[in-house]
């Protein structure tokens, strides 16, 4: 076997080791934060393959707020769950339909699904700059993220945030009245609808799942070549 070729497989597998945990609900949090660590060094190097130009040196840390999960200056900050207020598990327990499936969820998405969404906000941030919290750039961070775990090979996990997406968001109230689209309606009322998990999950989780539907969609690689162009 060529040495090349041995390289390439254990490097994959390192990388595989460090993510096997990944999706499900964190007690540790020295592992929590060793793990998504590794998957921001991977994140950054694929970017690096992409474009070598392209200065991305972001950290990941613990920092268990009432936003859950969030890219600021320099960071991802994640959370953990025993750190979760109570009435943030509540909506899970509800929406999921009991204590250990709202537990369930909370892996697949925020020890899951949403770190590469905000490695996503921060590509966008060092790309362009300061940017406003919008619909759009929600999306955007949704569409890096889901496209990243597919060049991960994670498509069973996808499918599993894509059924507890459906089931959640199909219990959850429109916010956005009459006369009005979803677009405008964050556009005007981001900040406040941000504090609400009801209203914020209503966009989060449809945006996933027009996402995960939607068939037109790039690979990664292309997806990022065509943000950097459009820079």
């Amino acid at each position: 076997m060529k040495k090349t070729t041995l390289l390439i497989i254990l490097l994959s597998t390192t990388i595989s080791f460090g993510q096997k945990k990944w999706f499900s609900t964190y007690q540790d949090s020295v592992a929590l934060v060793k793990d998504a660590t590794k998957i921001t060094e991977t994140f950054a190097k694929d970017l690096k393959i992409i474009d070598p130009t392209f200065k991305f040196e972001i950290k990941t840390i613990l920092n268990t707020t009432p936003y859950l999960i969030f890219f600021y200056k320099d960071a991802a900050n994640i959370p953990l769950w025993e750190q979760v207020i109570p009435e943030q598990k509540q909506f899970f327990y509800q929406l999921a339909g009991s204590e250990s499936e709202g537990k369930k969820v909370f892996g697949l998405f925020f020890n899951g699904f949403y770190l590469p969404h905000e490695l996503g906000h921060a590509f966008e941030f060092v790309l362009r700059g300061n940017i406003v919290n919008s619909y759009e750039s929600e999306y955007l961070a949704n569409t890096v993220g889901f496209l990243w775990w597919k060049k991960q090979h994670r498509e069973r996990e996808l499918k599993q945030c894509y059924e507890y997406a459906k089931k959640m968001w199909a219990q959850l109230p429109n916010p956005v009245p009459e006369g009005s689209t979803v677009q405008e309606y964050f556009a005007k009322n981001y900040e406040k609808a941000s504090q609400d998990p009801y209203v914020y999950g209503y966009m989060q989780f449809k945006q996933y799942i027009d996402i995960y539907e939607n068939k037109d969609l790039p690979d990664f690689d292309t997806f990022i070549k065509n943000e950097l162009h459009k820079k």
